[in-house]
């Protein structure tokens, strides 16, 4: 499917998209990996920020569920998450990738703390930014933050890379007979409770007019091939469906 030609985008990972096939933590080489297919993005003249989850590590709401206290568990997911930071900027870096990386939970002895138009002087310089740790509070998902940060940035887009290579009517893994979109309307998003990110997200891409681009990282070069409109994808949008 084509989509539309996006200069300014955010990159949304999972933690798992870290992983590899280890069942916890950070994986060098699949970091590697993924940070090759940012650092061609970015030769191709687009300019970038991530934001990475840490499920990886540690989740918040998996902490809650077994007893924690939800805004401990939450402030430990962020950390995670800066953790990812650092691991992915590391790889970049060794790419020869100018990064930077900034927290909203300030910590100045390993990032910078987030401020919007630092953020947005380094994507100006052609540096890639990270934003880590979330929103800095709270009952909000790394989803909710990369909208946030999206919005902020005023990107062109907002790519969400995933193990699959779009959005389908069913999970794929599981159904063989589940039907993959190729765009979908945000209310239509929301109102059949699709799994593409958090309604609050969705709802905050609606709102600013950020199209949201599902695929899957994890083949290599596809991130690339999306954005050439080559990969397979499904974007979801304010248009109408087709």
């Amino acid at each position: 499917m084509t989509i539309p030609k996006f200069k300014r985008i955010l990159l949304k990972l999972s933690g798992e998209a870290a992983m590899g096939d280890q069942t916890f933590g950070i994986d060098p080489a699949t970091v590697a990996r993924v940070a090759g297919e940012v650092k061609q993005a970015k030769d191709a003249g687009y300019q970038l920020c991530l934001v990475i989850g840490g499920g990886n590590i540690f989740r918040g709401m998996a902490g809650a569920a077994k007893g924690m206290d939800r805004a401990t568990a939450d402030y430990m997911g962020m950390l995670a998450t800066v953790m990812n930071a650092l691991a992915m900027q590391d790889a970049l870096e060794r790419l020869g990738v100018e990064t930077r990386v900034q927290s909203a939970i300030p910590m100045a002895s390993v990032c910078e703390p987030y401020i919007r138009r630092r953020a947005e002087r380094h994507l100006e310089k052609n540096r890639v930014v990270i934003f880590a740790a979330g929103t800095g509070s709270p009952y909000f998902t790394t989803d909710s933050g990369a909208a946030l940060r999206a919005a902020e940035m005023r990107c062109d887009a907002l790519l969400k890379g995933t193990s699959v290579d779009g959005v389908y009517n069913a999970d794929p893994k599981i159904d063989p007979d589940a039907v993959r979109y190729q765009q979908l309307t945000f209310s239509r998003v929301l109102s059949d409770d699709l799994k593409v990110m958090d309604a609050s997200a969705v709802a905050l891409c609606r709102d600013n007019d950020i199209p949201i681009v599902v695929f899957n990282i994890r083949e290599t070069g596809n991130l690339a091939r999306v954005l050439r409109g080559e990969g397979t994808s499904t974007i979801v949008n304010n248009q109408t469906e087709n």
